[in-house]
C-alpha cells in the first residue's frame, strides 16, 4: 500500500484509510463485533494504517471496537477520532434521526478527549477532529483547547470536519491543521471552489470522506432501492427514488471508464480521488472483507489525463439530484 503525507504535517497515512463509522452507527443496526474485528485486522495485513472513528458513532461502540481490535498493532496504525456533539442521555442514534446538539466548549473537549483515550486504548489521539463547527464557541477557542492537549502529549494532530474557509484559516492560525475531513466524490464537489485550494495554500491534507457516495458509487443501488428506517440513508434527498433514477447516470460514466480500465465503478470513483492530488486520502467504508479489497486495488488503478479528461468532460453533463443531507444537517456544514 502507498503511503501519503497530509499536507505539511508530517502525519503519514495510507493512501486509502478505512472509514469505520458503518461497523456500529448509521447503516442499520452495529455489526457483529467478531466480524468487524476481523475485517479491521483484515485491514492492517493489507497494508491500510489510516482509521476513522467518532465517539457519535454508537455512541462510544465504535470507539470501543477500534481500541480492542487495533491494541496489536499499535505501533502501525493511525487512528483519527472526533468530538464536538453533546451527548445528551436523550440522544436518539439510530440513523441520526435524534442527531445531538453540538457542543466544542473547551472543558467538552477536554472531557471528549478523555474518554475517546480510554476507549481507543492509547496514550496519544494520533489526529483529533472536531466534528461539526459549533457556531456558539469561537474556532480559536476550540483550537486552543485542542493546542493544550497536544502540549500535555494527549493529542498529535488537529483537524476540521466540513468547516469553511474562514474558520479553516482563524483555527490553522491558533493551531496548525494536519487535515480537514469533508464529504468529496463525483457526485459532491463543493470543495473544489473555495476548500481545496485553500488546504493546498495553507499546506493542510485533505481527508474525502463517503468518497463512494454512501455506497452509491459502487454501482450496487439500483434505481428501485430501498432502505430500512434503520439505515441512515432512508433520511436523505439523494437517495429518493427520484433521485436514484436520475444519478444511474454518474454509475454508467464509472463503469463505462471501469470497463477500459478492467476496474470496477467504486474502483474509478476512488482512483479518480487519489489522482486529485498527493495530499488526499479517501475514507471508505464497508463490513465486506471482498470490498475491502476491491477498495484497496483502486490504489493500483492508473488514470492517465486522459481518462481524467475523460471524466470530467462527462461528468460536467450529469446534473446530481438530490441535497446530500436533510435541511437540519446540511446546516451544520461549511461554517
Amino acid at each position: 500500500m502507498q503511503k501519503r503525507k497530509l499536507g505539511n504535517s508530517n502525519l503519514e497515512v495510507s493512501a486509502l484509510g478505512l472509514g469505520c463509522m458503518g461497523m456500529s452507527f448509521s447503516y442499520g443496526p452495529p455489526k457483529d463485533k467478531q466480524e468487524m474485528t476481523s475485517l479491521l485486522r483484515a485491514a492492517v495485513e493489507r497494508g491500510v494504517t489510516f482509521f476513522d472513528t467518532a465517539e457519535v458513532y454508537g455512541p462510544f461502540l465504535n470507539e470501543e471496537l477500534l481500541g480492542e481490535a487495533l491494541a496489536p498493532f499499535r505501533d502501525r496504525v493511525v487512528i483519527a477520532t472526533k468530538f464536538g456533539f453533546d451527548l445528551s442521555p436523550d440522544f436518539d442514534p439510530r440513523g441520526m434521526k435524534g442527531a445531538p446538539g453540538l457542543n466544542s466548549r473547551p472543558e467538552r473537549i477536554k472531557q471528549a478527549a478523555e474518554g475517546s483515550l480510554k476507549r481507543l486504548r492509547v496514550d496519544v489521539i494520533d489526529l483529533l477532529y472536531q466534528h461539526r463547527v459549533d457556531p456558539s464557541v469561537p474556532i480559536e477557542d476550540v483550537a486552543g483547547a485542542v493546542k493544550d492537549l497536544i502540549q500535555e502529549g494527549k493529542v498529535k494532530h488537529f483537524g476540521l470536519s466540513e468547516a469553511g474557509v474562514q474558520t479553516i484559516r482563524r483555527a490553522h492560525a491558533v493551531q496548525p491543521l494536519a487535515a480537514l475531513q469533508s464529504e468529496y466524490s463525483l457526485w459532491t464537489r463543493t470543495p473544489e471552489k473555495e476548500v481545496i485550494p485553500a488546504l493546498e495554500e495553507l499546506g493542510i491534507g485533505f481527508v474525502p470522506y463517503s468518497p463512494l457516495g454512501k455506497g452509491f458509487l459502487t454501482g450496487k443501488i439500483g434505481e428501485t432501492a430501498t432502505f430500512d428506517s434503520s439505515d441512515f440513508r432512508s433520511t436523505l434527498p439523494r437517495f429518493t427514488p427520484e433521485a436514484l433514477k436520475a444519478n444511474q447516470a454518474l454509475i454508467k460514466l464509472l463503469a463505462g471508464i471501469g470497463e477500459r480500465k478492467k476496474a470496477t465503478p467504486a474502483q474509478i470513483a476512488l482512483a479518480w480521488l487519489l489522482a486529485r492530488k498527493p495530499w488526499m486520502a479517501p475514507i471508505p467504508g464497508t463490513t465486506k472483507l471482498h470490498r475491502l479489497d476491491e477498495n484497496i486495488g483502486a490504489v493500483s488503478v492508473e488514470l492517465t489525463p486522459d481518462d481524467l479528461r475523460d471524466i470530467e468532460n462527462a461528468a460536467s453533463r450529469i446534473t446530481v439530484l438530490g441535497a446530500r443531507y436533510p435541511e437540519k444537517l446540511e446546516q451544520m456544514t461549511g461554517r
